[in-house]
């Protein structure tokens, strides 16, 4: 069903208002009968909630997140908060940041934004879930976020705040290439205790716990491999590997059992190995006994203590 009001929450940091306003007028030969159209801009201290909230105040029936994870988390994020009636509002992903991770896992055209805006125009909306993780900071205090894509400790989050900026910007997403080998240094095994969808507590040994609404990551690396964001569930992996043969036996997992040997026998679950665990849940306490830099979507949340994530099945509807 095309749009009658679309309204643009546009982050100024990524681009100018005059590039998308071209990229949209483009993409509006994709429809027949012209949308209204209203532009929401964000802002440091508030990357897209408010806006959404305005461009929804201004009759919008598609939002339009054109900007980077963090755009896109927050619009996502806002609508997930509203009433069940916030899902006649649709949700278009115009991707302008580095990673670009939810684009990515729905295959919204990159480094095109008439092409995007012209999916968000046309595409079917389908219904996503999102994830909630409610953070218990090392430094004290507590908090909540909403995820999209992907939230954890360890690799992921090292790697973000190891990268440099400066870099990133000139190389996009090749910038946490660089920081990897960083990462990984500072990423060591520490214990835990894991609780999922309700059973008693594991205790576990870990450098890395990811859990994830999507799977894939930039370059096409799928993490993974079962993640599907309108399952109403949510997908954990967790590595352990030291050394290496650790190494060695984790990239075999992930290449191999979950890669080529996968798609070869048409396996329908993700397999774990010495070094690596993979499973699915609704509900999961994680207790660490060292804080660790926690990341959702890209954004650091600074060291915590505990982890619970819960998912929101059919959160908020996408084009």
């Amino acid at each position: 069903m095309s749009a009658a009001h679309v309204g643009i929450v546009w982050n100024p940091s990524k681009t100018e208002r005059q590039v998308l306003e071209t990229a949209f007028t483009e993409a509006l030969s994709t429809v027949e009968t012209p949308p209204s159209v209203s532009w929401h801009e964000t802002s440091v201290d508030d990357p897209g909630r408010a806006a959404a909230q305005s461009a929804l105040e201004s009759g919008a029936d598609l939002v339009c997140a054109a900007g980077g994870d963090g755009t896109v988390r927050a619009v996502a994020e806002y609508f997930a908060e509203l009433s069940d009636d916030s899902r006649a509002v649709e949700l278009g992903v115009i991707p302008l940041g580095t990673g670009n991770l939810l684009a990515r896992n729905l295959d919204v055209p990159l480094g095109n934004p008439a092409a995007a805006f012209a999916r968000a125009l046309s595409g079917t909306a389908r219904l996503l879930d999102i994830g909630w993780a409610d953070v218990e900071l090392a430094a004290g205090g507590s908090e909540r976020h909403a995820f999209a894509v992907m939230a954890g400790f360890g690799i992921d989050a090292h790697m973000i705040t190891e990268t440099n900026d400066e870099l990133k910007d000139r190389a996009g997403w090749l910038a946490y290439v660089e920081s990897l080998g960083r990462a990984v240094s500072a990423s060591e095994v520490i214990g835990l205790r894991v609780a999922r969808d309700g059973g008693e507590a594991v205790s576990e040994e870990a450098h890395t716990l990811i859990v994830g609404n999507c799977g894939t990551l930039q370059g096409g690396i799928t993490l993974l491999p079962d993640a599907d964001p309108s399952d109403g569930e949510l997908d954990l992996l967790l590595l352990r590997a030291a050394g290496v043969a650790g190494w060695a036996d984790t990239l075999r997992n992930m290449m191999w059992d979950n890669g080529v040997k996968r798609f070869l026998t048409r396996s329908e679950t993700a397999e774990s190995s010495a070094h690596t665990a993979h499973a699915r849940f609704t509900e999961l306490t994680i207790e660490l006994d060292e804080p660790r830099v926690c990341e959702v979507d890209g954004d650091e949340l600074g060291e915590v203590s505990r982890i619970a994530i819960t998912v929101q099945p059919g959160a908020f509807r996408v084009r």
